[in-house]
Parts: structure tokens; sequence; C-alpha cells
């Protein structure tokens, strides 16, 4: 093991959650209530700023989202790829889950639900672009986030940070091409311009400015790069609330007039994130893995890299789509229901280890 990875696992091992990332659900319900009071009150202030935009990408978005995803994307120690070894069972399991279970999954559900179960509840115009919306949801795998889940659930630093830096190289070529594919399974239109520059713009640029950045901070020392991690820490989150503001803005009307959408989008979310979790943690239990490592490999084939896919969604279908809202319920709910997932998978621990 590199000393930096070792270093980076421990600050892992012992990062406390947030205040911010604690209460995530409730800032999310408070800006979509500000979101939609805002939109309401002032709505031609949110129509200019919806037409700030250069090449389909609006200005203010783009910038919000940089400074949402970056801060994260420093924590990623791509020098732990090399550790992968260390435990291939529970890895290839997580990236079972996440690249080849979790999305064709969703798409699956996203079917059955939008589009059978609740057709007669939701917009017909929009039936498509929810769907649109949770696929980008189930394609963005993991972020910075589960390191606390992996905490919570005293799940092995090492793996944790050696699944991260794994998925996230392979986000960079595999998410253009699987959501492509998968809009396609579910007959709705691939905009491929405006999908590969999100990916540009919102994993490519990203990765490689925050590994920059990381490089340049450690080469000052281990002390100022952790002292910048904990000033920038709540940019990100400030970043997703202030966008989640303008998304309310713009979506207000039509949540007003069906406010049972939110909860209806919740369904198949809700049931993605129990199943992989579940599935990820029998597979481990399966192939042998210690229960320090099913923790976290549970986590992350539940959890998504919310954040990406409130980008893409944005940029692909809008402010005011229906697949901007569904990624967004995604974010609303991310919170509580992985902190379920941890209280099982530490109550089961007797249950795994009699294995």
């Amino acid at each position: 093991m590199s000393a930096q990875c070792e270093v980076t696992m421990k600050r892992a091992a012992v990062a406390p959650m947030s205040t911010f990332e604690r209460y995530l659900s409730l800032w999310v319900f408070t800006c979509i209530v500000a979101g939609i009071a805002f939109g309401q009150a002032m709505p031609g202030v949110f129509q200019a700023i919806g037409r700030m935009e250069v090449a389909q990408v609006n200005l203010p978005v783009g910038l919000l989202i940089w400074v949402m995803i970056i801060p994260m994307l420093v924590k990623v120690d791509f020098g732990a790829l090399h550790e992968v070894k260390q435990h291939v069972r529970g890895i290839g399991v997580t990236l079972f889950v996440n690249w080849l279970v979790k999305p064709f999954s969703m798409a699956f559900l996203g079917w059955l639900f939008i589009r059978q179960l609740f057709a007669p509840w939701l917009p017909a115009d929009q039936l498509d672009s929810y769907i649109a919306g949770l696929i980008l949801l189930a394609a963005a795998p993991c972020t910075a986030m589960v390191f606390v889940w992996s905490r919570l659930s005293n799940g092995d630093p090492l793996f944790t940070l050696s699944q991260v830096a794994v998925n996230d190289a392979i986000m960079v070529f595999a998410f253009a091409p699987l959501v492509a594919f998968l809009l396609g399974l579910s007959a709705i239109t691939v905009p491929w311009d405006t999908l590969l520059i999100s990916v540009v713009l919102y994993i490519v640029m990203p990765v490689a400015l925050a590994q920059w950045w990381r490089k340049a901070l450690l080469a000052r020392g281990q002390a100022a790069f952790d002292a910048a991690m904990a000033k920038i820490g709540p940019w990100s989150i400030s970043a997703l609330l202030a966008t989640l503001v303008l998304l309310f803005a713009f979506q207000g009307e039509a949540i007003l007039r069906q406010p049972l959408i939110i909860a209806l989008l919740a369904v198949p979310i809700l049931i993605q994130v129990f199943f992989n979790s579940a599935l990820a943690y029998w597979l481990n239990r399966v192939v042998g893995e210690k229960h320090n490592i099913a923790c976290p490999s549970a986590l992350i084939g539940a959890s998504n890299f919310f954040e990406l896919a409130v980008a893409a969604a944005i940029s692909l279908f809008g402010f005011e789509s229906g697949a901007a809202l569904a990624t967004v319920v995604g974010v609303l709910i991310e919170v509580p229901v992985m902190l379920l997932v941890v209280k099982v998978v530490n109550a089961s621990k007797g249950w795994y280890e009699r294995a």
C-alpha cells in the first residue's frame, strides 16, 4: 500500500458526517418549498436565468454543478486502483451490481411503474422524461458520501477507496453509452450530441481538474490538503441546494398541480435501493467476503452519484423536465434510505458471519 493511500484510508475511516450531510433531506425539502415559492413570486427572474444558455448549457447551472461535483472528486485517490487485487471478490460483486444490475433493473422498474402502474396519475407528456431521469440516476454510481456510509457501518476504508476509484474510472468511459443504450431500450430519443457534451463537461473535465487540484494540495502537505477539504466541503452541498432552488422554481407550477408525483417517483427508487443493497450484501456472503467488505459493497451498490444525475438531466432535458424532477426525488430520499441500509447491515452482522 502506498503511503498516500494509507493516509487517505485513515482519513476516510474517521471522517464524520457533517451537519449538511446528516440533514440533507431536510435541506432538500426546504429548497423545494423555497424554490416553488420564489418561482411563483418572481417568475420573470427565473425565466431570465433559464435563458442564460450557450450550446444548450445553462451557464449558472453549469457553474453550480462544477462547484457541486469537483470538491467530491478531489477526495478520490486514483492511486488506490492498484489496491483492488486485495479484495477481488468484493470489487467484482460491487461492479456487477453497479454496472449490470442497477441500471437495467431501474429501466425495468421505470417501465413497470411509470409507464404501466402509475401512468393514470402522471402527466402523459412527461412519462418518457421521468423514466429517463430514473435511468440517469441509476447509471451514475456512488459519490463521496459512500465514505460516510462505509464509516458508519465499520467498513474497510481501503476497499471503499479502491471501489470508488474504480467506479469513477469506469464512469468516464461507460456513462454515455450505457445511458444511450438504456434510453434506446425505453424508446426514448437519445440526444447524442448533448449527452457527449454533458459527459465532457460534468465527468471528464471535473475529474481532470479535481485530480490536478488534489495533487497541487498534497504537494503542500497533508495538513494543507485536510484544511482545504474542510473549507470546500460545504461548497458542494450548498451548490446542490442552490441548484435545487432553481429547479423547483421551474417545476413549482407542475408540482402544485400534482403533488402526488414526487411520492410516485420515489417508489421505483426505493425498490431499487433496497434490492441492490440486499443483492450486493447477499452475494458478498455467498463468495465468502468479510462483513467489513460486504457493508461498503452493499452501500456502494445502492448509492447514486445524484449530483451528476441532476446535472445530466438538466443538460439533456431541461429544468422543467420530468427527468430533472425524478433525479431530485433521488436526492430527497438518499440520506434517510441509506441510513436505514446502514442500520440493517450493522444489525445483521451475526447472521452474516454464521455463513
